[in-house]
């Protein structure tokens, strides 16, 4: 799962009664995917095999990204991401 830190809260206090504008700040600001990934032999490249996402578009496919590591920290690019937004970088740390 990944999110924006800025995402806003429901005032309802429910999901399912947050208004339009509460809602599509959320969606476009988070996406979820579940399934195995691999990373290349020579660590270049992860390919994550997505079974399902909150995103349904995305069910059953695979998405290959460049992939670098430098210490505690892995990043890759996201040249198509679901909200159209242009190419975006995910950067994931270990935590200690």
């Amino acid at each position: 799962m990944l999110a924006r830190a800025t995402l806003p809260t429901v005032v309802a206090g429910a999901r399912g009664k947050g208004t339009a504008e509460e809602n599509q700040a959320i969606i476009g600001g988070s996406i979820a995917h579940f399934g195995k990934y691999t990373v290349d032999a020579n660590g270049k490249a992860i390919t994550f095999n997505i079974e399902a996402s909150t995103f349904p578009n995305w069910d059953g496919t695979k998405f290959k990204r460049t992939l670098k590591v430098s210490g505690d920290q892995l990043t890759y690019t996201n040249n198509a991401p679901s909200d159209g937004s242009g190419a975006n970088e995910v950067v994931w740390k270990r935590i200690k």
